[in-house]
């Protein structure tokens, strides 16, 4: 709704926003969740992954409430720093507790992985599809909506959720989390083999997240005339394609979460990253092909749908990654998950700034040409993690994954 408001900011008195600065705004959220993450990790271990998880709720009611109040552009932009300090609050949390829950059991780690990025999707997936009517029908006043929302969540963390470390032999009051520790925590283990793929998969994601659909609604620009895709739809339209997308995105969570007992970690993510790639290069002819006849058209849909459900992949693998190296930490798993919303972040970061850049450059072929990079640079150090990644939670683990 907030791209929404912002492509519309000047009929509710604020001033016109240009591509840049929605990609700064969607910058400054993952830079709120980048710095924070790493405080509110090691206080989830220290205090409890069930107190922690329900700031994150709090946050965001104070983020869409003043959202819904305000145009300056200034104050839009402090509520991407609430949002962030939500999302840093939460998702260490989660991911802590999923660790120890599922510790020693590989299916079940993949099954659990998979369906948090599932369920991460559905609410994000939620969110997106219904932004297009509530904004049309309430506008403003539809970020009181997501207020209301936001207080569900805080009463399913509150009430819904134990924590799980008694049962775990968890200590965590015990422990220090002092910046030295959080240091040593993430010297000793080989979360940084991880990072550079996993940030390069989540900057070509985040080069989506919001300029694809910025670039879709916005007005015509005469540069992009050719450009089949550009200022091609309405925020309904948008909402009908973006619910077909997420729909064949969990579906490929599912299907790739259930098969790490039978592929390694690693596998999973190269196909993933290759059917990022056959997505780009359909997309691109579909942008340029509004000469070409209707079935031609049906038929690049082909390799879209199918580069979306293989590259679902790729993110219950790296987070299935990470939840192994947390293996050889048990009390400091809050810590070591939190370094997914750390990658995450700077890839989304990279990728909004980027985004941004080759929106305002060339428009939607921009943002393809640029996701391909991203795709090409995270291949290039996975074969490093490839190396090493049997001797990852080799502790947890009830049997060894085949080399496929």
């Amino acid at each position: 709704m907030l791209v929404y408001y912002l492509a519309d900011l000047p009929r509710h008195g604020g001033e016109p926003v240009s591509s840049f600065t929605v990609a700064i705004f969607t910058a400054s959220f993952f830079a709120a969740e980048l710095i924070l993450s790493p405080l509110f990790g090691p206080l989830a271990d220290r205090f409890g992954y069930h107190r922690i998880m329900q700031l994150g709720p709090a946050f965001g009611v104070a983020a869409v409430v003043l959202t819904g109040i305000t145009t300056n552009l200034w104050l839009l932009g402090g509520t991407r720093w609430l949002e962030g300090a939500s999302t840093a609050a939460s998702v260490p949390s989660i991911l802590g507790f999923i660790a120890i829950v599922t510790m020693g059991d590989e299916g079940l780690r993949g099954k659990a992985v998979a369906r948090f990025e599932a369920a991460t999707l559905a609410g994000l997936g939620a969110g997106i599809v219904a932004a297009g009517p509530l904004w049309t029908i309430f506008h403003r006043e539809a970020f009181f909506i997501n207020a209301i929302i936001y207080v569900i969540s805080w009463a399913i963390y509150h009430f819904g959720v134990g924590d799980p470390r008694a049962d775990h032999g968890g200590h965590e009051h015990e422990r220090r989390t002092s910046l030295s520790r959080y240091l040593e925590i993430l010297s000793g283990a080989h979360v940084w083999l991880l990072a550079p793929t996993w940030i390069a998969v989540n900057a070509a994601i985040g080069l989506w997240t919001s300029q694809s659909i910025f670039q879709l609604v916005r007005p015509r620009d005469p540069r992009f005339i050719e450009q089949r895709l550009m200022s091609a739809a309405s925020p309904l339209l948008v909402s009908a394609g973006l619910a077909i997308g997420m729909l064949i995105f969990l579906a490929g969570l599912v299907y790739w979460g259930n098969r790490f007992k039978k592929l390694r970690r690693t596998t999973i993510i190269f196909y993933g990253l290759g059917g990022g790639a056959a997505l780009v290069a359909a997309a691109v002819a579909i942008n340029h092909g509004a000469s070409l006849p209707v079935i031609v058209t049906v038929v690049l849909l082909l390799p879209v749908v199918l580069g979306l459900f293989v590259l679902a992949g790729a993110t219950p693998a790296a987070l299935g990654l990470l939840a192994d190296m947390s293996e050889p930490y048990p009390q400091d798993r809050g810590a070591i998950m939190g370094l997914y919303s750390v990658f995450l972040a700077l890839g989304q970061i990279t990728g909004s700034i980027a985004g941004g850049a080759a929106a305002e450059a060339a428009g939607i072929d921009g943002l393809l040409v640029a996701t391909l990079v991203m795709l090409a640079i995270a291949v290039l150090p996975l074969w490093r993690l490839r190396a090493v990644e049997h001797h990852l939670g080799v502790a947890g683990r009830l049997e060894p994954v085949p080399d496929a």
